[in-house]
């Protein structure tokens, strides 16, 4: 069976080492990108199973940049990460399919891609 493929979206060079490390472990073919720059050319370039995206970058507004990948990949799952649980109330982040906040026990996360990719296989 082949790996699922997720792609990592966060300018935090600390997150991204910290996730790809953890989910490679998980068995995940991960690539990670530090910003929002391109990220649909990537998206379809890559073609991965799932995004993980930060909502607060410094350059890009992961909310802004969850509506296009809803425009041009709307089944593509898309797990919001953030540090502040605030976010979750805005209306822009229903599009997602999980919101986790931030944390250094990757558990939760873990769980919710688990769901995310049960989700979508199951579907297709």
């Amino acid at each position: 069976m082949d790996k699922n493929k997720v792609l990592i979206v966060d300018d935090e060079e600390v997150i991204l080492m910290l996730y790809k490390e953890e989910l490679e472990e998980e068995g995940y073919d991960v690539i990670t990108t530090g910003d929002g720059y391109k990220l649909l050319e990537k998206i379809d370039t890559e073609k991965p199973d799932l995004v993980l995206l930060d909502i607060k970058m410094a350059e890009y507004n992961g909310l802004d940049l969850l509506q296009d990948i809803r425009k041009k990949f709307y089944n593509i799952p898309v797990i919001l990460c953030s540090a502040y649980s605030s976010f979750k109330g805005d209306l822009k982040s229903i599009a997602a399919d999980y919101y986790v906040v931030k944390s250094s026990d990757l558990s939760e996360l873990k769980q919710k891609i688990k769901m995310a990719l049960e989700g979508r296989h199951s579907s297709k």
